[in-house]
């Protein structure tokens, strides 16, 4: 076990990646402390949970800070993590949560909110809903680009994380539905107007969340019907290192016997496959489509050279 630690640390992806969930958790805990905790709007997170709980005991005259309660509920959930969802993802949860409570007192230390909130007001944004599309936009960027890494902001992301890998949701429907929950609890504390403006949220960020995945993981679903199959065939294993299929066909128009090739490429090894096409003036119908997400024996690796192929 000690060895495999080292060896682990030892690598240039866990160096990236800790710059990656560090940097990712500073926008993160800048989105809650800012947007959130001022005018106590309640979107469906741990963070929310958190300012409801705070409240309640704010309301009977015991003062606990937010991210007291938010470190509190991480460390519960990331046993969860752990075990239901898998080590890697655990351990790096542990590290992304446990430095959210954290990175908030260090924003308040840095710049309280207080100095950004007009005098009579309860909002960095001077209105409730510019706050909700700031927090659902930064927060989901940061959620997105975690989930990409196989980490997460912790709280209600690993349980969004534990109902996307075991009842196959996507993210961000394990999200609204987790978050809508939490969003009713705001009734202890909140007004039915603030109540109906966290679950309107909630949707968004589950929304956004969606979107910000699919795009980081998108990928080029290409068929091309061509005479010189076998020498795309021969670029795509040798140069681009994917795999590829060769489906007979007959033409419907000529009714000849034909190859159609099919791949999935990233955007780049795409853009180098159409470069490659072109500059061999390569005769082939072409069609090309997303796909959000891939599964199985996909080559992660981000250190191919394609520069060489332009």
């Amino acid at each position: 076990m000690l060895k495999d630690i080292i060896k682990t640390l030892g690598t240039g992806k866990f160096w990236k990646e800790l710059v990656i969930m560090t940097v990712g958790m500073m926008v993160g805990a800048a989105a809650v402390y800012y947007f959130l905790v001022p005018s106590k709007l309640v979107i469906g997170s741990i963070s929310g949970l958190s300012i409801v709980i705070s409240g309640i005991f704010a309301n009977m005259g015991i003062s606990i800070k937010v991210s007291w309660v938010v470190l509190a509920i991480n460390v519960i959930l990331l046993v969860m993590a752990y075990f239901l969802v898998g080590k890697e993802f655990g351990i790096k949860t542990v590290y992304t949560a446990l430095i959210l409570g954290p990175l908030m007192d260090l924003w308040e230390l840095i710049l309280p909110y207080q100095k950004l909130i007009a005098e009579g007001s309860t909002s960095v944004m001077g209105d409730p809903w510019f706050d909700l599309l700031c927090f659902v936009l930064m927060l989901s960027m940061c959620q997105a680009i975690l989930f990409n890494i196989n980490a997460s902001t912790g709280g209600l992301d690993i349980l969004a994380k534990i109902v996307n890998k075991y009842l196959h949701f996507d993210i961000g429907t394990s999200i609204t539905v987790a978050g809508g929950l939490i969003c009713c609890s705001a009734f202890a504390i909140n007004p039915f107007r603030m109540v109906v403006i966290g679950l309107i949220g909630t949707w968004i960020n589950g929304l956004a969340v969606d979107y910000f995945s699919a795009n980081l993981n998108r990928r080029k679903r290409v068929c091309i019907i061509t005479d010189e199959y076998d020498e795309l065939r021969r670029f795509i294993i040798n140069e681009l290192h994917r795999g590829c299929s060769l489906f007979p066909m007959k033409g419907g128009y000529s009714k000849s016997d034909k190859i159609e090739l099919q791949a999935i490429l990233s955007k780049d090894e795409f853009a180098a496959l159409m470069n490659h096409i072109r500059v061999r003036n390569i005769k082939c119908f072409i069609t090309a489509g997303n796909v959000s997400e891939v599964y199985g024996a996909w080559n992660t690796a981000k250190n191919k050279k394609l520069k060489h192929l332009d």
